[in-house]
């Protein structure tokens, strides 16, 4: 995608719809799910919706995967005990979803099992169905980890937060 055509759709895709997309009802639910789902196996999931990129950001080359991954450092997404951290990064403007797993998760789940996840988001949220699109998603990556790192009965201690986070 074109540099001024992603400078665009920062400046007008709808961005300033965040909260009406994602109101408190619909994070509380987001976060009851993530919370659910990491009692079924070792993983850490974490929820990042962000409205837009700035302009300058998007000028500098900044695109939705290398904000994921910088997500993924400052948000300490990286730092779990078992290096079992999940970053689910959803970009509004550019309707961009990107899948950052820590190393010892990304070794076992093969780049296409995260690609169909967020083709799933994908495919909701350009329905209007937003709840659908997260919850399906979060499920679909708790599947993932359930199938590569079981729980062990054990209450692991929460090591990230499971609210999503709004920027």
């Amino acid at each position: 995608m074109a540099r001024l055509q992603r400078l665009l759709m920062n400046l007008g895709e709808g961005w300033f719809q965040l909260r009406r997309r994602f109101p408190a009802g619909l994070l509380d639910e987001i976060a009851a799910a993530v919370a659910a789902g990491e009692r079924t196996h070792r993983g850490e999931v974490r929820l990042v919706v962000e409205s837009r990129l700035s302009p300058l950001a998007v000028l500098a080359g900044m695109d939705a995967p290398a904000r994921a991954r910088q997500l993924f450092g400052q948000l300490g997404v990286w730092d779990t005990e078992h290096s079992n951290g999940v970053l689910i990064y959803v970009l509004l403007a550019e309707h961009h979803i990107e899948i950052v797993a820590d190393r010892g998760i990304a070794r076992h789940v093969a780049p296409a099992e995260w690609a169909e996840t967020c083709t799933h988001m994908r495919d909701d949220y350009a329905r209007g169905q937003w709840r659908e699109g997260s919850l399906r998603g979060i499920a679909d990556v708790h599947a993932l980890l359930r199938r590569h790192f079981p729980g062990d009965g054990k209450q692991r201690h929460d090591e990230l937060p499971d609210r999503p986070t709004l920027l």
